[in-house]
């Protein structure tokens, strides 16, 4: 009985329709899965129709960009109300951050090589959310490097001459807007110190006093040291602990389904401490 709870579709940087990373997640043998796209509910009711055909329990989730002065965070949330006008406004912010901030990479990359914007835009499938990704699968389409990890490992890493970085509001609002729209936050790889700055222990606290839920601990980019300090606070603090994959396809990234997951006791208080919508099928309780 484990569950993913944080995976990427075409709806936002993954490689895969809704329904497909469903699928993938029934073929990976879990329980259960949450859809958790960049800024979008838009796939939600795909993989929900998908999990009660493969017989998986869903949780819908989504994750949201923010920063601080000098660290970018990503939030989670599972459980909120998309309606709600405090995650429309939020929604609407980093969309569009997002977009601004591939614009200004797209004309750093092109004064180097043969991409456009254009080329981009031919990377991103309907309304799907706009991220370095579909940078990398520009850089793939116009030869300049094989796959989207060696986009990044060149290229599109932090710092890189190419790098841009994105004007997010800070996770305290993006928590309390969460909160707000009945969602449960859950900071995401929080110790993922090779993707950048992270936070400190005096910032996670902070945003467990601004109505923080919960932390993401075992993620492949979580250091070992890294996990046993969130361990830490979340014992102290009795936060929700989870397990995930970060999967954004079978050829978007290496992470794959399952490699880490979360226990049916902390998907159960996930899905006791949300009101804004329900998870569906075969769920803890």
């Amino acid at each position: 009985m484990s569950f993913d709870l944080h995976t990427h579709s075409t709806v936002s940087d993954g490689t895969e329709p809704p329904a497909h990373v469903v699928a993938e997640a029934a073929r990976a043998g879990l329980a259960g899965i949450a859809l958790t796209d960049h800024d979008s509910n838009a796939g939600w009711e795909e993989a929900r129709t998908a999990a009660q055909e493969h017989g998986l329990a869903f949780i819908p989730g989504m994750e949201i960009s923010s920063k601080t002065d000098s660290a970018s965070v990503h939030m989670l949330s599972y459980l909120h109300d998309p309606a709600e006008p405090a995650m429309l406004e939020i929604n609407a912010a980093t969309r569009g951050g997002r977009v601004e901030r591939a614009k200004r990479i797209c004309e750093r990359l092109a004064e180097d090589f043969p991409i456009s914007w254009e080329l981009v835009l031919e990377q991103v499938t309907g309304e799907a959310s706009i991220g370095r990704p579909h940078l990398a699968d520009a850089l793939v389409a116009a030869g300049v490097v094989e796959s989207r990890t060696e986009a990044f490992q060149r290229y599109l890493h932090k710092g890189s001459r190419y790098y841009v970085g994105q004007d997010n509001p800070h996770p305290t609002e993006v928590v309390q807007r969460v909160r707000a729209a009945g969602g449960v936050p859950i900071i995401a790889h929080a110790m993922a110190g090779a993707r950048g700055n992270t936070l400190s222990m005096a910032e996670l606290e902070e945003l467990v006093d601004a109505g923080m839920l919960g932390v993401e601990v075992y993620h492949r980019d979580n250091p070992p040291q890294g996990q046993q300090l969130l361990l830490d606070l979340a014992r102290r603090r009795d936060l929700i602990v989870t397990g995930s994959s970060d999967y954004h396809g079978v050829t978007g990234k290496p992470n794959r389904l399952g490699e880490h997951t979360t226990d049916p006791e902390q998907v159960a208080r996930i899905l006791a401490a949300g009101t804004g919508s329900a998870g569906s099928g075969p769920l803890p309780d």
